[in-house]
This record gives structure tokens, C-alpha cells and sequence, in this order.
């Protein structure tokens, strides 16, 4: 089964509490959430969640 990560943005001036990423492929080991943008603010302030 493919990955999920649950990332939240920490920027100040963003509303969107935590998005998910689903990956459908297997992806680069050096593949981290600081690869990503958050898809709200564009931001890349950003954390995963530990669930």
C-alpha cells in the first residue's frame, strides 16, 4: 500500500490546518515533506503530523 503522510503548515498568515499527501508510486528515500509546498498558501513551512 502506497504511503500517507498527514503534513500541517506553520505559517502564521495560512488557514489550512493539515493536508494529506497520498503517494501513488514508489518515490526517491531522500523524499521528505520539506519537498512539498503547502497547496493553501503556497508556503513551505511545513511539518508532519505524527498520528
Amino acid at each position: 500500500m502506497p504511503a500517507t503522510k498527514e503534513v500541517k503548515c506553520e505559517s502564521e498568515d495560512c488557514e489550512l490546518d493539515m493536508f494529506e499527501n497520498h503517494y501513488t508510486y514508489d518515490v526517491p528515500e531522500d523524499h521528505s515533506v520539506s519537498d512539498l509546498a503547502c497547496p493553501y498558501c503556497g508556503g513551505t513551512q511545513l511539518a508532519e503530523i505524527e498520528v
